[in-house]
């Protein structure tokens, strides 16, 4: 059909063609970051201005934490906490923020990642973002007591939270990740399902860094971690950023 002639098309069809016009002519997603956890260029570990004077603790957020840059607890994917004897525990931590490329997620960017939940209670993993003192968007929040709930949330510009639920979602299970961080609507999928739209969004002059890791519970808000537990860890198998 010409675009001539499309004024004598009824109105939902005409809605229709205009949007695969503007399809077609819309550049396609470039890849822009590839995550590489043994990069000390891209990623920084164990520490995180996300925490009071950059870490290692941050007790005020009710956690156990104790950030380390020890690479076997980040480095290679797998994200690992171990009980240290005075209570705390050392955890990974991985940032962009601070790192030698200092790359920075922009609005209308959508990050993918696939992830393996842990199973143990008190585990606390996410993939967030953060930059001078705020601008956070959890792609994901988990915590093994609740097992089939992701939280997605929104922190910027008074963004809206969510409690996604599905039996896919399980601890030691795989979750696939897609987030586009949009001006107007920050959107999340879970398995390739569009499951929130906050109708908020970040603003269109928003920045953040990464910030993959796992914390460990205090209890406040979720059971700490059992006695007998010594080790938990969840693995992130891969994150990307297209643009």
């Amino acid at each position: 059909m010409e675009i001539r002639r499309m004024g004598d098309l009824p109105h939902g069809q005409a809605f229709r063609v205009i949007s695969q016009l503007l399809a077609w002519f819309r550049p396609a997603a470039t890849t822009v970051f590839t995550a590489d956890f043994t990069s000390t260029t891209q990623w920084v570990a164990g520490r995180s201005w996300a925490y009071p004077n950059g870490g290692p603790v941050n007790p005020g957020d009710n956690k156990l934490d104790h950030l380390v840059p020890d690479p076997a607890y980040s480095r290679s994917g797998t994200f690992r906490a171990t009980r240290r004897p005075d209570g705390k525990w050392d955890a990974g931590l991985l940032t962009t923020e601070g790192s030698r490329e200092g790359f920075q997620l922009r609005a209308e960017d959508v990050l993918e990642a696939r992830v393996r939940l842990p199973r143990e209670l008190g585990a606390w993993p996410a993939i967030w973002t953060w930059r001078d003192g705020g601008n956070e968007v959890d792609v994901f929040e988990y915590h093994p007591d609740n097992p089939d709930l992701l939280e997605l949330s929104n922190h910027v510009r008074g963004g809206g939270s969510h409690y996604y639920r599905n039996p896919a979602v399980e601890p030691g299970g795989w979750v696939d990740l897609k987030v586009k961080f949009g001006a107007r609507s920050v959107v999340w999928w879970v398995n390739g399902t569009r499951v929130y739209a906050d109708r908020t969004g970040v603003g269109r002059r928003w920045r953040a860094y990464i910030i993959v890791n796992l914390s460990v519970c205090a209890g406040r808000y979720h059971p700490a971690p059992e006695p007998d537990v010594s080790e938990m860890s969840y693995e992130v198998a891969y994150l990307r950023i297209t643009r």
